[in-house]
């Protein structure tokens, strides 16, 4: 029997010495598939959610992204050595964005309730540095 398609697009490779056909011993939804960056993609979307039900009229217009480590060279009148995320106001028909920086928040981090904590505080501190308001009035958890 000859099958025309290449292995790849078959659903089993082979089954060498008939003990069975490969396939993946674990589903695509368990932790093993699940990436670093997954993980803090996943995070930063959960904290946007919680921020956008409690605050949805300073969430809705921001743009949110996330990028692996901030600009090499860093603006004369940037006073931060650790960067952990970058807020830019609306201007020119271009909405608020808040940048996360991945990297540099995940080493700061031990575990993922750190990561989490650390998502948190750099979301809601930029949220308060765009809008001009205390951190704390926008979530009172925030640096706990």
């Amino acid at each position: 029997m000859i099958n025309d398609q290449p292995p790849w697009s078959r659903s089993v490779y082979r089954d060498s010495h008939g003990r069975g056909i490969r396939r993946p011993t674990f589903g695509t939804r368990l932790p093993r598939y699940r990436t670093r960056c997954g993980i803090f993609d996943d995070l930063t979307a959960a904290q946007i959610r919680r921020l956008g039900a409690g605050w949805p009229q300073l969430v809705k217009p921001v743009q949110f992204a996330v990028e692996d480590v901030p600009p090499s060279d860093p603006t004369p009148w940037e006073d931060r050595a650790d960067l952990f995320s970058r807020s830019f106001p609306a201007g020119r028909g271009i909405p608020a964005r808040i940048v996360l920086y991945r990297l540099p928040i995940q080493s700061k981090t031990r575990d993922r309730t750190e990561l989490e904590l650390m998502i948190r505080d750099e979301l809601v501190l930029q949220l308060a540095d765009l809008y001009g308001r205390d951190p704390e009035e926008i979530d009172p958890m925030w640096g706990r």
